[in-house]
C-alpha cells in the first residue's frame, strides 16, 4: 500500500522514526542499522512495509530498498514475525545476514537474541536458496577492489552465485594478495 514516506523528522529514536508528511506525523518502526543511516539526518526518504493486524496497523521502516526486501523474506518463515525480523536486522546488517544464511552459518544466526537452534536452522533452510539469488544492490562492497569486481561479473556471466562467487574470491585476495583478472578467475574455478 505504501511504497516510502519523505519528509522532516519529527522524533528519531533507536527504535522508530515519525516522520512529518504534509503536516502529518507518521511513526514508522525501524532497526538500528536504519537508525544509524539516518540519525545525522533532519530529513530522508524511508521505504516502509505495513503490516495489518486485528488490534493495530504497523509501518516499517528501512533506509534501503535492500533491507526492506530481508525484512519481507525473514517474515516469510514461519515463527519470525515482524519484531523478531527487526531484531535479526538491528543485529546484523543487510550483507552480513544473507551471508550467514547462504553460508548456513547457524552459530551467527543463534547468536541473535531470541533466535534458538530450531529457528535459525529453520531460517537457514527457508531462505538460503532465495537469498542465494538476491541481488540487493543496496549491499555495500566491503573491497572495492577492480580487478575482484571485473573478476565478480565474469564468474556471474558463467552462471556462478554472486554471493558464493564474492566470498570465494575474497577469500583468494586475502590469501594470494593483489592479482590479474585473469588469475582470480582461475584460481576462483578451481575453488567454486
Amino acid at each position: 500500500m505504501f511504497e516510502f514516506f519523505e519528509g522532516p523528522f519529527d522524533e528519531i529514536t533507536p527504535s522508530y522514526v515519525v516522520v512529518n508528511c504534509a503536516g502529518i506525523g507518521y511513526r514508522i518502526e525501524i532497526s538500528l542499522t536504519t537508525y544509524s543511516d539516518l540519525k545525522n539526518r533532519e530529513r530522508a526518504r524511508v521505504f516502509v512495509h505495513h503490516i495489518v493486524r486485528e488490534d493495530a496497523q504497523l509501518l516499517y521502516g528501512f533506509s534501503t530498498v535492500g533491507e526492506r526486501r530481508l525484512f519481507k523474506a525473514l517474515t516469510s518463515v514461519s515463527g519470525i514475525g515482524a519484531n523478531t525480523a527487526r531484531m535479526m536486522l538491528s543485529s546484523m546488517n543487510t550483507e552480513e545476514l544473507v551471508r550467514a544464511v547462504v553460508e548456513e552459518n547457524i552459530g551467527a544466526i543463534k547468536s541473535i537474541k531470541g533466535i534458538g537452534q530450531k529457528t535459525a536452522q529453520r531460517v537457514v533452510v527457508e531462505l538460503k536458496d532465495t537469498l542465494s539469488k538476491f541481488d540487493i544492490a543496496d549491499i555495500p562492497s566491503v573491497n572495492h577492489n577492480k580487478n575482484k569486481e571485473e573478476a565478480l561479473l565474469a564468474l556471474q556471466t558463467l552462471g556462478f552465485n554472486k554471493l558464493l562467487a564474492e566470498r570465494a574470491l575474497d577469500k583468494l585476495i586475502q590469501a594470494e594478495g593483489e592479482k590479474s583478472v585473469e588469475d582470480l578467475i582461475r584460481m576462483a574455478l578451481k575453488v567454486l
